[in-house]
């Protein structure tokens, strides 16, 4: 199981924050999963049913809807913003080539999924876990009543023990949604799972979907689980009735079957001017420029990345060393600076080092000199080539091969030059 970080941006331009999950096999179709109201992309539920339909085939994206958990933007827009965060992931992760074919909600994500699956081409199949058949449904669960809101009024209500600010647009969009008319026309396959003791969302709320909505349609009644699925077997046994019954409907074919990414991949995002995303075998994150210079200041710029592997490799190397001294070293602390080469001076990298421990001047002295041996300081100061090629059109994932080992043997080297026995 390998998971990663994937943001993207809102209808508004806000940041979202994203986790996709993998399994250790191949990837045979891609999902979305829209947590349950006021909850976070850490939700037991979100958490658990993404792993596990990972571990089937299933990648999935699970992600804080806007004004919640790690997202940006306020909190409180209603159904419809709910909506437009769904319809976004879906586009952001087809732009990274890994098209959802897959809706998966829990709650009131569940209602979100059913509103966002007609913006969506691409999406095949919906399941929905304890969803509520009216998206009013959630105003009973909120104290005190908003009904009666003067319109441009906010007041601080509770949700599920936690504080929220919630105005009179919250009520109006809610009661604006027509899900019997969007159930009826979903025209994709439909997964009703619920619990006929969900004390939250009521069983009656499954019958309402399941009649509304036209065939392919089917049923899963999940036993004894809560709203929550807090019994972990019952977001697993979940899962697995999705990943089955999705099978019939989602086309693996439509998948690229592409090797595991070797190297670092970059790609726009078509956020802002300069924004990026970059992918590594484990992970992915933004990359963008200033706002002085037109970015968004949404992620490191390109020399903060190349600092920051000078102060990573140069950690790497002094830990290597000292572990195999066996010097007392408790923690190394590097900070790296920039300046932008002039007409008559070069690039210059500034890099402050720190080593925590019990170790004498000499040990740091040495440490010191290590660092100057670190294979990045060395490709910076040395000889490099940069070999460029075209990226085949119909292998836009396959990446460049590049060996995490060789790194290490790289540090290694370093020790087994002249006088650094």
């Amino acid at each position: 199981m390998t998971h990663s970080t994937f943001d993207f941006q809102n209808a508004a331009g806000r940041q979202l924050s994203g986790v996709l999950e993998r399994g250790d096999g191949p990837v045979r179709a891609w999902a979305v999963f829209a947590h349950c109201f006021t909850c976070d992309k850490t939700s037991l539920a979100a958490t658990r049913v993404s792993r596990a339909l990972a571990d089937r085939g299933i990648g999935v994206l699970r992600f804080d809807f806007t004004g919640l958990g790690e997202s940006e933007g306020d909190f409180g827009r209603g159904l419809s913003g709910d909506v437009q965060d769904v319809v976004c992931a879906v586009r952001a992760m087809a732009a990274a080539g890994m098209t959802p074919q897959l809706l998966v909600g829990h709650s009131f994500g569940g209602a979100a999924v059913l509103a966002a699956a007609g913006s969506v081409e691409s999406v095949r199949a919906v399941a929905v876990i304890g969803a509520p058949f009216d998206a009013e449904h959630v105003l009973t669960h909120v104290s005190p009543p908003l009904e009666s809101l003067q319109p441009g009024k906010r007041v601080e209500v509770e949700i599920a023990g936690r504080a929220f600010e919630l105005g009179a647009d919250f009520v109006e969009d809610l009661k604006g949604q027509n899900q019997k008319d969007r159930i009826a026309g979903l025209g994709r396959a439909l997964l009703v799972l619920h619990s006929p003791v969900d004390d939250v969302v009521s069983i009656d709320n499954a019958s309402g979907i399941f009649q509304a909505a036209r065939h392919p349609k089917s049923f899963v009644s999940l036993d004894k689980a809560n709203h929550l699925l807090t019994d972990e077997a019952d977001s697993d046994y979940a899962a697995a009735m999705i990943t089955v019954w999705a099978g019939r409907y989602i086309d693996a074919a439509d998948v690229a079957v592409v090797p595991p990414l070797q190297g670092v991949r970059v790609q726009e995002t078509g956020g802002g001017k300069f924004q990026v995303r970059v992918e590594t075998p484990t992970t992915s994150f933004l990359a963008d420029e200033p706002a002085s210079v037109g970015g968004l200041d949404s992620g490191p710029t390109p020399y903060d990345l190349l600092s920051a592997g000078l102060g990573a490799c140069t950690a790497m190397t002094c830990r290597l060393y000292a572990d195999k001294k066996g010097w007392p070293l408790e923690r190394v602390v590097v900070e790296v600076g920039h300046t932008a080469k002039t007409l008559s001076a070069p690039d210059v990298f500034v890099r402050k080092i720190a080593f925590q421990g019990d170790l004498d001047a000499a040990q740091h002295t040495r440490l010191l000199e290590i660092a100057d041996r670190c294979p990045v300081h060395r490709t910076l100061t040395e000889s490099a080539r940069v070999v460029t090629e075209r990226l085949p059109d119909d292998r836009p994932d396959a990446g460049v091969a590049t060996d995490g080992e060789e790194h290490v043997h790289r540090m290694e080297e370093v020790f087994a030059e002249g006088d650094c026995g």
